[in-house]
């Protein structure tokens, strides 16, 4: 009898055709992202050594303390009888960026939202979190423009906040800058609370990827009225 079946198989087998490839972030049969069509930049188009700028480890204050690890065959989600919190909203003061979130469709990724890979984690889980949106002005062009100077050292330390849908705010420090990724394996492997931002570094039909990872400070309520954006959904022209 064949063994049971991990997330990272589920994802890649089955997933990834029907549903991750019209979202515009699956793993291709040769583990390559896919394509998410932003304006043309000015970051390279190419795939080359791909730079990872890092911050230096450093005490965070109110940590939440780790939860117990997952084990690698298990979803993220909870069980099917708690309603499950999902992210709504996505902002980077620093970066100007505040976007409603929302599922990823099985159609191709609209504008003005980010979007969460409903497959992977959410804040407060033990997995990574995984948003995306079009490197696009109002979206996430400005995480697209700082990489590009200095493969993105200022985002380092940079505080991110997503709201969930349960009515809470949860904190992130940016630890890391990835440019010119092509797979998924890192998130997917994640068995601790993580953040990860994705966009495109060149124009429809680019494979590599910008990810930006961040790590939990903190969580705490949040306003009803703040963690609860409108998702205004436009197709993207």
């Amino acid at each position: 009898m064949p063994a049971p079946m991990t997330l990272a198989d589920r994802i890649r087998t089955r997933l990834a055709p029907a549903v991750l490839t019209a979202a515009g972030v699956t793993l291709l049969a040769a583990g390559l992202l896919s394509y998410l069509d932003p304006v043309p930049a000015s970051g390279s188009a190419g795939v080359s050594p791909s730079p990872v700028v890092t911050a230096t480890p450093a005490p965070s204050p109110s940590v939440r303390p780790s939860p117990p690890p997952a084990s690698p065959s298990a979803s993220p989600a909870p069980s099917a009888s708690v309603e499950r919190a999902t992210a709504t909203r996505v902002v980077i003061p620093a970066l100007r960026i505040d976007l409603p979130v929302m599922e990823g469709p099985d159609t191709y990724p609209p504008c003005d939202v980010a979007m969460y890979i409903r497959q992977l984690g959410q804040p407060g889980e033990p997995a990574a979190t995984y948003l995306y949106a079009h490197a696009r002005t109002g979206m996430f062009l400005p995480l697209l423009t700082e990489s590009e100077r200095r493969n993105g050292a200022r985002m380092l330390g940079m505080l991110v906040q997503v709201y969930t849908s349960d009515d809470r705010l949860h904190l992130y420090e940016i630890t890391e800058v990835l440019r010119h990724q092509t797979t998924l394996d890192r998130p997917l492997a994640a068995r601790e609370e993580q953040l990860w931002l994705q966009t495109s570094e060149g124009p429809k039909g680019t494979i590599p990827k910008l990810q930006v990872v961040a790590m939990p400070l903190s969580s705490g309520p949040a306003d009803p009225a703040e963690a609860h954006p409108t998702p205004e959904p436009v197709a993207c022209g």
